[in-house]
């Protein structure tokens, strides 16, 4: 239980643990399940609980802060690392109502069980009294779930944005004192769950913008007293703007592909284009997904397995086509043995990219030399499609 401002709290959870989220995403340094209460003149609000897992210390912590009584219980958003302590913190203080949109609402009924009168629903914009202290909602849909909503504290300036703005990053200290350390969990976050919603988030930069904002208070990570900071790194992340970078995952079986990837790797260098280049047989792919937030392009390197992709190679091509960053121009290399069509397999996995395709480079067994030459034409062809853009010298 800690303050961010008078009557202000933290008394979420610090889940140092925690190594997988989702059943999917890496979380190398753990995370955090913050939970806020907010104590009015009037009437006392908690915005958001914790995961299931640690109802008990929420409950400790409140607690600790003096709770006799909660009024409301401000539900931002379903997923139950935010709301699956609802039911146990409302049999705790069943005068609470729970107070959300219609559309998390049907979402929270559906997920928790929740019955239909615990609730208040909110409009956008709308806000709700504690006395001294006002509520402000507003609607972030697609941040990441359609059902999000962030609070506005209007009188100590506080936004309470839910995942927006968010890190995986457990960590003892209440606001930001590594801006390195924590602009890399949050692009890391950004990345593996926000970059599909590109779009969405502009908008809702754009609805923040006018706030007078002087500290940002995420369900993960630590608290922005710099909100600049992180608002600033968003914009960036969401622009179309793209670096000159190539991401070049891939697989080597038989040392076919591998050879290419090395020969192709040292030609971008070559031509002054960064690279980063990720073995797929150990890559994390939350660092797979950050080198995608910036890159202009990404090439793949796969031997043919059977007759397609490397099942590895293929994983990493549903994960881009799922991230769906704004890289700008994507191709293949690697090798087969007798026939295959693993680059028209390849291609069709990533149809949600908004690439062009550069012309791949697929050889049969080991690379020679006519092989290295098609391979600096297309690390000549990168280079002038990154010219284009105006991103290489």
């Amino acid at each position: 239980m800690r303050q961010l401002k008078t009557n202000v709290y933290a008394v979420g959870v610090i889940d140092w643990d925690r190594r997988l989220f989702d059943e999917l995403i890496p979380l190398p340094d753990g995370t955090s399940y913050n939970s806020y209460l907010i104590k009015g003149s009037e009437k006392t609000a908690l915005l958001d609980t914790v995961d299931p897992t640690k109802t008990a210390v929420l409950a400790d912590n409140l607690v600790k802060a003096g709770t006799d009584g909660i009024d409301y219980i401000i539900a931002h958003h379903a997923e139950q690392d935010h709301s699956g302590s609802i039911p146990d913190i409302l049999a705790l203080y069943p005068e609470a109502k729970v107070v959300t949109n219609p559309k998390c609402k049907g979402m929270l009924i559906d997920l928790l069980n929740i019955s239909e009168d615990k609730f208040i629903t909110v409009d956008d914009g709308q806000t709700l009294s504690l006395g001294d202290k006002t509520l402000q909602f507003f609607y972030v849909p697609w941040v990441h779930w359609p059902e999000t909503m962030g609070t506005y504290l209007q009188e100590d300036k506080i936004l309470f944005p839910c995942d927006f703005f968010g890190s995986h990053l457990a960590t003892s200290s209440l606001f930001v004192d590594d801006e390195q350390g924590v602009y890399e969990a949050a692009k890391r976050y950004y990345a593996e769950i926000m970059m599909p919603f590109r779009m969405p988030i502009r908008k809702n930069l754009e609805k923040i913008k006018n706030l007078q904002i002087e500290m940002i208070a995420p369900s993960h990570g630590p608290v922005y007293d710099n909100p600049e900071f992180i608002i600033d790194a968003y914009k960036d992340w969401v622009s179309d703007e793209v670096s000159n970078e190539v991401v070049l995952p891939f697989i080597s079986m038989h040392a076919s592909t591998g050879k290419m990837v090395e020969y192709f790797v040292n030609a971008l260098i070559d031509r002054g284009i960064t690279v980063k280049q990720f073995n797929l047989s150990v890559t994390d792919i939350g660092e797979l997904a950050i080198s995608l937030v910036d890159a202009a392009t990404i090439v793949l390197g796969s031997p043919t397995v059977l007759t397609g992709a490397h099942p590895q190679v293929a994983y990493a091509c549903i994960l881009a086509n799922a991230l769906r960053p704004k890289t700008k121009f994507a191709s293949i290399i690697g090798s087969y043995g007798w026939g295959g069509r693993c680059a028209e397999q390849i291609t069709g996995l990533i149809g949600n990219l908004k690439v062009e395709l550069l012309e791949p480079v697929i050889v049969k067994g080991c690379p020679k030399d006519d092989d290295f030459v098609a391979l600096d034409r297309l690390a000549d062809e990168i280079l002038a499609k990154h010219k284009e853009l105006k991103i290489a010298d």
